[in-house]
């Protein structure tokens, strides 16, 4: 069979007689299984993370080989040039771990750094992406890294169909792939801009992975290095490759919290999304949520949801650290602030841009119990600087140094928020989600199944709000999105009442992808039972091992 008939049936890493789901858009079924599971936004990368299950590969394992497939399948979505951070769970020992690996400040400074630059080689960040992969593979993993870069490779040498989620995103940037040689050979290999079906190879990004494999961190400091920056400087930034030398994977403590009486690991600071999850869980929490409808269907809570959202989202971020940020990092944790805060519930206006989409998360849960929440990025929208080198596009995650800027070498602050929720010291739920709107989404899933016994499936199909509308006059607005997937009546009552708070919202098409994708398993402890389901807004799938 020849590639192209491999991919027209999705039959990529199969002897035949297990193809590989569709990447396609909207419901999924759900999956089931007993020993392992993994979850995430393209089929070829779930795959990839449910054959090393198979072999007796741990989470970690998987959701690394996931996450490199994606590096190729995804490559609108994530890069190795922007950020990898991935929450870590022991079942043996029930110690979590965060490897904070999200892109930082170049040493030499950005002076009047502002939206303008999100577009040039100023905005392309210091890269963390390969530094913490390799970091959580030596720390946890148990196979090398040939074994981990296969399926990318294979995806990258024999090719994949192209997608309508990643077509779409192409199509828009067309001008900045068309004009660079190294995306010509991938998008434009017959003269035009390569449409859904048609199979993509990718020949640079394969030499580059087959280097990362056979040489690691000598090829990353050296070579890869040297022309990420060169391309970088070319366009007017200062990336350096001593900056790639001064970075280093940081392993940290989640933050910890609780809600009605489950326990919530998440990302710290300078990921500041698990945060923003508990502290706006604890202001639900002083509210008898499951008395009301769930917020598909009921305005209350669906108001509530998105006061509490918004309070907790459009504060200032923490710069980890600093002694004044551990004490409001306890402050904002705290049942007591909750309660003061949800008396005063307003919307909060956002300071500053941010940027579009771009971003990835993976789920993974193994056999022996052990969870690993992921999510990886290219750090701002597609292509956005058309800036290439190696076979990859140039992160343009400086687009969160708008947030709070950092100083020379400093991480970002970046809202990602991969979390684990427990009942009596065992897991339940493992989630996490992409997009400028992915507190929002998990803080609504988490709700969905806590609170209102949904099952994974009904919470990832109901609508949902989302944070930040995007309009081409005003660009990004102080507010939220709301899904047309909501009842007329729960959208009419929800919008007045914005209104009259000044508070901007839009209302978008159903499933959109500006509201996230929730790639969560569930856990029952008593059997040993995962269940998944991919979200219907990007083109995942699920699959048990």
């Amino acid at each position: 069979m020849s590639t192209n008939d491999r991919a027209a049936h999705g039959t990529w890493q199969t002897d035949g007689t297990d193809p590989v789901p569709a990447a396609r858009y909207g419901p999924k079924p759900p999956v089931e299984g007993s020993g392992g599971l993994a979850v995430t936004s393209h089929p070829l990368a779930t795959r990839a993370a449910r054959d090393i299950l198979r072999e007796g590969g741990n989470a970690v394992d998987a959701a690394l080989a996931a996450a490199a497939t994606q590096l190729v399948v995804e490559p609108h979505m994530t890069s190795p040039t922007g950020g990898l951070s991935l929450l870590h769970r022991s079942a043996a020992t029930g110690a979590a771990t965060y490897v904070n690996g999200n892109v930082a400040a170049p040493l030499a400074p950005l002076p009047d750094f502002s939206g303008a630059d999100l577009t040039r080689g100023r905005g392309v960040p210091v890269p963390g992406w390969w530094p913490a992969f390799e970091e959580a593979r030596r720390r946890f993993g148990t196979r090398d890294r040939a074994r981990l870069l296969a399926p990318a490779l294979a995806a990258a040498t024999d090719g994949f169909e192209v997608n309508p989620f990643l077509y779409g995103i192409a199509y828009g940037e067309q001008a900045h792939l068309g004009a660079s040689p190294q995306m010509r050979e991938v998008f434009f290999a017959e003269g035009h801009l390569a449409v859904p079906g048609q199979v993509i190879t990718q020949p640079r990004a394969a030499r580059t992975l087959e280097r990362l494999r056979d040489e690691g961190m000598d090829y990353y400091l050296g070579d890869f290095a040297r022309a990420v920056a060169a391309a970088a400087r070319a366009d007017g930034g200062v990336l350096h490759e001593r900056d790639f030398a001064a970075y280093r994977a940081r392993v940290q403590e989640p933050v910890r919290g609780t809600y009605r009486g489950a326990g919530i690991v998440a990302a710290p600071p300078p990921d500041d999304g698990g945060v923003q999850l508990i502290s706006a869980l604890n202001m639900l929490e002083t509210v008898d949520l499951p008395r009301l409808g769930p917020p598909s269907a009921d305005p209350e809570t669906l108001r509530l949801l998105i006061q509490a959202h918004n309070t907790a989202y459009y504060a200032p971020p923490l710069r980890y650290g600093l002694e004044e940020d551990r004490e409001r990092l306890e402050l904002l944790l705290s049942k007591s602030y909750a309660r003061t805060r949800t008396a005063l519930l307003e919307p909060v206006p956002p300071a500053s841009a941010t940027p579009a989409p771009g971003t990835i998360h993976i789920s993974v849960v193994d056999a022996a119990g052990d969870t690993v929440a992921l999510t990886h990025s290219h750090m701002c929208s597609g292509f956005v600087n058309g800036l290439f080198a190696e076979g990859f596009q140039l992160s343009g995650g400086g687009s969160f140094f708008q947030r709070v800027m950092p100083q020379p070498g400093e991480r970002a602050c970046v809202y990602l928020a991969p979390n684990l929720v427990l009942r009596d010291g065992n897991p339940v739920l493992v989630s996490g989600s992409p997009s400028v709107s992915l507190v929002a989404n998990v803080l609504q899933n988490l709700v969905n199944i806590l609170d209102f016994g949904m099952s994974i499936e009904d919470s990832v199909r109901a609508p949902r709000f989302g944070a930040r509308p995007h309009t081409p006059e005003r660009g990004w607005e102080p507010g939220n999105l709301l899904e047309a997937g909501f009842d007329e009546a729960v959208l009419r009552e929800v919008r007045s009442w914005a209104g009259r708070e000044r508070l901007w919202t839009r209302v978008v098409n159903p499933w959109s992808a500006l509201t996230g994708n929730f790639e969560g398993i569930t856990l029952d402890p008593d059997t040993g039972a995962a269940r998944a389901c991919a979200d219907p807004r990007r083109v995942g799938a699920a699959e048990a091992a």
